[in-house]
Parts: structure tokens; C-alpha cells; sequence
């Protein structure tokens, strides 16, 4: 049961990417048709780290990696996940300083 589980947290991780992916296709889309290139939510980065995070923290050890390589992934998915959450912080508060002013 629980190799079942953390097959499904890799499954989850592979369909957090492909949503990226569509994200990142949509906006392209988008923009062809005529709309600004900052109008966009700009949303397909942080599925993207999280997938990768999950995919890469739970595949080693499902395939039998040796220790160094499963703690190695394990490296990058805290260093993935770390990205993910300074890359929403950044997004934060460029919409915090790009909104209208109080004046």
C-alpha cells in the first residue's frame, strides 16, 4: 500500500508538470491573439517546481537508487521546493508594488 502511495505522489508530480506546461501554453496563446504579455497571470512556474519536486524526491527511492543518489534528489527537491516558495514570495510582491497607488 504505501509503494502505491508514493507512486501517486510521483503520478500528482508528473500532472503538476503537464499543468505548467498547459499554463505556459495558454498564455503564449494569449498573447499571439493580440493580449500584453504582462496582462497574463504568469501562474505556470510554481506547478512546475512543486512537480518537479515531487517527481524527483520520490523516484530514486522507488527504483532502488543507491543512498547517495536517493539523498542527492532528496537535495533538489528541498532546493526545488525553497525555489518555489521565493519565486512565489517575488511574484507577491511585484503584485503588491504594481498595484494602484493610494494617493
Amino acid at each position: 500500500m504505501l509503494k502505491f502511495m508514493d507512486w501517486s505522489v510521483v503520478v500528482v508530480g508528473c500532472l503538476l508538470v503537464l499543468l505548467s506546461f498547459g499554463f505556459r501554453w495558454w498564455e503564449r496563446a494569449k498573447i499571439r491573439k493580440g493580449a500584453s504579455p504582462r496582462q497574463g497571470m504568469r501562474f505556470y512556474s510554481i506547478p512546475l517546481l512543486i512537480g518537479l519536486g515531487m517527481i524527483v524526491g520520490k523516484t530514486p527511492h522507488l527504483v532502488g537508487a543507491p543512498f547517495a543518489v536517493v539523498m542527492t534528489a532528496d537535495s533538489l527537491s528541498v532546493v526545488l521546493t525553497v525555489t518555489a516558495a521565493l519565486v512565489l514570495v517575488v511574484q507577491a510582491t511585484r503584485r503588491a508594488g504594481s498595484g494602484p497607488s493610494a494617493e
